[in-house]
């Protein structure tokens, strides 16, 4: 079986500039391939090439160099344009419109006949919580409602690849659990979703590989048991009955500690601390720990690191 999702060396440059035009690098050589039935997260700092690459793969703009295939065929394939979703970055719809009117409307586009693009409509607008909203005008929608209806617009045609850009924009707390679920329902059913966004926990809860883009450059990817490793990097304690300058004089070689009010202090150690002896040293000091926990590496920490890395080799070459 061919991959979902795969680019080639894909390359787009955009001519900026007033009176003399000079080229400007938004993509450089991204060459990448995304599995079916996974959960890819596309991540990175804002202006990292991320939208650039869905506009690409969508053919709206088109690029200076290199190739992409989805579901084995070119982007410009319009059999296989009938099997994908697409919410771009900040949709725009008919706002006198109804959600309902819009989803049928967009519905009858792909084929489906009235009844049958009236049902789907309803369906997906009570798969993203907007049921009891769905006769109101969307110039009445705050922005988080507007991207739930685009969110259901990109699974009109039941896609087997759906592409979000930036799914979470705008969503309350609750917004971003009810499409946190929707996107694991879709993974559940083998469907490929390949979505871009810089809220990092999103990806951690959600993504089973990433990538990881800046300045137009493929900065990481792979799996996210492989990145984060699981590795110790140090210890995280929180200790009751004992004073912060207590806390400091029973534990020397803590790297940090933090009051978290009068009774409690956060300590951290180093990986290779004695965390036995240190637990029984604040116990023989009349203090209790309350909790002993691993300090993990986290994708937080990897993504900065990959940005900060290669943002200075991009430095370093244009000096």
């Amino acid at each position: 079986m061919p991959p979902a999702i795969e680019t080639d060396a894909l390359t787009k440059d955009f001519a900026v500039g007033f009176w003399r035009k000079r080229p400007y690098r938004a993509l450089d050589g991204l060459t990448l391939s995304v599995e079916p039935g996974e959960v890819f997260g596309f991540l990175g700092p804002n202006g990292a090439g991320k939208t650039t690459t869905l506009k690409l793969l969508m053919q709206l703009i088109y690029p200076t160099s290199g190739a992409a295939r989805i579901l084995g065929r070119p982007v410009g394939d319009l059999d296989m344009r009938r099997r994908i979703g697409y919410l771009p970055e900040n949709p725009y719809f008919y706002d006198y419109l109804t959600a309902e009117e819009l989803l049928a409307y967009f519905a009858g586009l792909f084929g489906l006949s009235s009844a049958d693009a009236r049902a789907r409509a309803a369906k997906l607008l009570d798969e993203v919580g907007l049921g009891s909203e769905r006769r109101l005008q969307l110039r009445r929608f705050s922005k988080g409602m507007v991207q739930r209806v685009g969110i259901a617009q990109a699974l009109l045609n039941d896609p087997e690849v759906v592409f979000l850009d930036e799914p979470m924009s705008g969503l309350d707390p609750l917004g971003r659990r009810d499409i946190r679920a929707l996107i694991l329902r879709l993974r559940d059913r083998g469907c490929t979703v390949f979505f871009s966004s810089h809220i990092l926990s999103d990806a951690e809860a959600l993504c089973s590989r990433v990538a990881i883009l800046a300045g137009g450059r493929l900065a990481a990817v792979g799996a996210l048991s492989e990145m984060l490793a699981y590795e110790v990097r140090g210890w995280e304690l929180v200790v009751t009955g004992l004073a912060q300058s207590d806390v400091q004089r029973v534990v020397p070689d803590a790297i940090r500690v933090t009051a978290l009010d009068g009774q409690r202090c956060m300590v951290e150690l180093a990986r290779e601390s004695p965390t036995a002896r240190v637990v029984s040293d604040i116990a023989a000091a009349r203090g209790s720990v309350i909790s002993l926990n691993p300090l993990h590496t986290t994708l937080e920490e990897i993504f900065v690191r990959q940005v900060e890395k290669t943002e200075s080799t991009r430095a370093e070459a244009f000096r």
